[in-house]
């Protein structure tokens, strides 16, 4: 089971491998008790466990930094119902991280996230894509310069020049111009 592939869906505990997608929805299964199920995205949001980062003193990171904190740590994993554990727990393993902007519930996620993780033997690791940045650079120096003639700009329909016509004031003892309909024919 791959990292990438695992994603925690908005009101449903735990997290799911993601099988399969389908335009409305998702085919998951449950990391916590093997079952693959349905899930709708008019219900429910889908998030990447890459795609998810923490806030910090400094710049965010993601998730997987914290994790692997965690596990070079040592330490034993709190209790999740005691937030003082939980905040002095997170404060030895990964101090640099934003208490303010981290809550409780924020780090008995990760707390539990990361026991069902090791227990489902998943190597915690982002995958090998290029940054983005990266990526464009790589694009825009593979790419080959075209030169493309320049055109002249279209011409305003003449419906459009009419309408700003038709808008303009009408000065004194001037007639309005007339409104001119086209009769549907109809067959007979």
């Amino acid at each position: 089971m791959e990292y990438n592939r695992i994603i925690a869906v908005t009101g449903l505990p735990g997290l799911f491998e993601l099988v399969s997608s389908k335009t409305d929805g998702a085919i998951v299964r449950s990391l916590d008790d093997n079952t693959t199920k349905f899930v709708s995205s008019r219900i429910h949001n889908f998030s990447h466990l890459e795609s998810i980062e923490i806030y910090t003193i400094r710049e965010n990171v993601n998730l997987v930094d914290v994790f692997q904190a965690i596990e070079k740590s040592g330490e034993a994993l709190p209790n999740v119902k005691d937030g003082a554990a939980l905040k002095a727990f997170f404060k030895k393993v990964y101090a640099d991280m934003d208490f303010e902007r981290v809550y409780a519930s924020d780090m008995k996620k990760m707390v539990k996230w990361y026991e069902v993780l090791k227990k489902n033997n998943v190597e915690i690791k982002l995958s090998q894509y290029a940054p983005v940045e990266e990526a464009a650079e790589v694009v825009e120096a593979a790419a080959p310069v075209v030169e493309v003639a320049e055109e002249k700009p279209a011409k305003a329909p003449k419906k459009k020049a009419a309408k700003k016509d038709a808008a303009e004031p009408v000065a004194e003892g001037e007639e309005k111009p007339k409104k001119t309909t086209r009769k549907k024919k109809t067959e007979e």
